[in-house]
């Protein structure tokens, strides 16, 4: 049966509207296939994205945590929006949503308060430092920056507050110190000067001079390096015993015996004290018990009733003693220096036997177990 010219027509426009959808289709599926593999890239990309975000959070976090630095945000009406850690010695749940001026002290509110306008209105940065009396006084060094949306406009502030009490309390520190040093500078010029003097009233010679105020002068440095090593706060009785005397207890056959308690001095205390006990063992060096070789010194010392500390020195096995004619020095630096500088009370004996020595130093030149270790 043959077809007519308009079958064959029907026939092939037909065959042709199929072959088009059959593309349209397969143009649909690869479209498809591209749209779900473009939105796997993007579920990829925003999982990698999300896992950096929480590794820079968790390092952002870390930071803060071992830092004391609180990174906080506030909206124009300056309210807070968070907070990265309790600050202003407040936990957070009391700043969130807070003003500056609903948490904070009148005396630190208005600077920051002032500073945080400012940034609003300029846009520019800010850095200032707050005291704040909270249990004793937190001070901190504040930076403030505009926050902007998408659009540049100002929509709130960002910033960072650093505790830096522990800095302010070591400036204080140093200052103090400073003061400290230039008064002791001033007393140590004044006690090398009158020991200069009497030094050349007494020497006769020259070279007689230089050695004895070159002793004296060595004498000072050592109590003074005990000094430096405790940075000022004071010096253990024992140790600046040992500082003069050394040479005496660390022999073989040890000619000096030191014995007492734990005592720790006031630093122009171990100053004056460390003068006398060089005089002392000067002088038992030349005319006393450590001229000889069985000659004995004992130094020992005790805690009094009125908080104060008796240190004995006494001589054993040397030649015999008799009362000097005149006092020199030595004796000056033993008995007058220690009772003005230290206001000690101080006996001299010349025993047949060995010189005697009793100095008491007043507790008010001594320091308390707690003082040595609050310092």
């Amino acid at each position: 049966m043959s077809m007519t010219r308009d079958e064959e027509s029907s026939e092939v426009v037909g065959a042709e509207a199929m072959q088009l959808l059959a593309q349209e289709q397969a143009a649909h599926a690869k479209t498809r296939q591209e749209l779900i593999d473009i939105q796997r890239r993007l579920d990829e990309c925003l999982d990698q994205h999300k896992r950096d975000i929480g590794l820079i959070e968790a390092r952002f976090q870390t930071a803060l945590h071992g830092a004391r630095v609180c990174v906080f945000s506030q909206d124009c009406a300056l309210h807070y929006d968070y907070v990265s850690k309790p600050l202003f010695g407040l936990p957070t749940d009391a700043i969130l949503g807070n003003a500056d001026e609903d948490i904070l002290p009148a005396s630190a509110c208005a600077p920051i308060v002032a500073a945080k306008r400012e940034v609003l209105a300029t846009g520019e940065p800010r850095d200032l430092e707050i005291s704040i009396e909270r249990d004793g006084i937190i001070w901190y060094d504040v930076h403030i920056e505009a926050m902007r949306d998408p659009a540049g406009r100002i929509a709130g502030l960002t910033g960072a507050a650093i505790d830096i009490t522990g800095r302010k309390e070591s400036e204080a520190h140093l200052r103090l110190l400073m003061r400290e040093l230039t008064h002791r500078s001033k007393n140590l010029l004044a006690v090398i000067q009158a020991m200069a003097r009497q030094t050349a009233k007494h020497a006769g010679t020259t070279e007689r001079f230089l050695a004895r105020f070159g002793a004296r002068l060595q004498a000072l440095a050592r109590s003074h390096d005990l000094l430096v090593q405790e940075s000022w706060y004071g010096a253990s009785l024992y140790d600046l015993v040992r500082s003069q005397l050394g040479h005496y207890i660390e022999r073989d056959n040890p000619q000096v015996a030191v014995d007492g308690p734990t005592v720790r001095l006031k630093p122009e205390a171990a100053q004056s004290l460390g003068l006398a006990l060089h005089e002392l063992a000067t002088n038992a060096a030349k005319y006393g018990a450590l001229s000889r070789a069985r000659g004995r010194v004992a130094i020992g010392w005790q805690v009094q009733a009125d908080g104060g500390v008796a240190l004995h020195w006494i001589e054993s096995k040397g030649p015999k003693v008799a009362s000097p004619m005149r006092r020199g020095f030595g004796s000056l630096v033993i008995e007058h220096n220690l009772v003005r500088a230290i206001e000690a009370d101080v006996e001299l004996a010349f025993e047949p036997d060995g010189l005697r020595c009793r100095i008491t130093i007043p507790a008010s030149q001594l320091l308390e177990a707690r003082d040595a270790l609050e310092r």
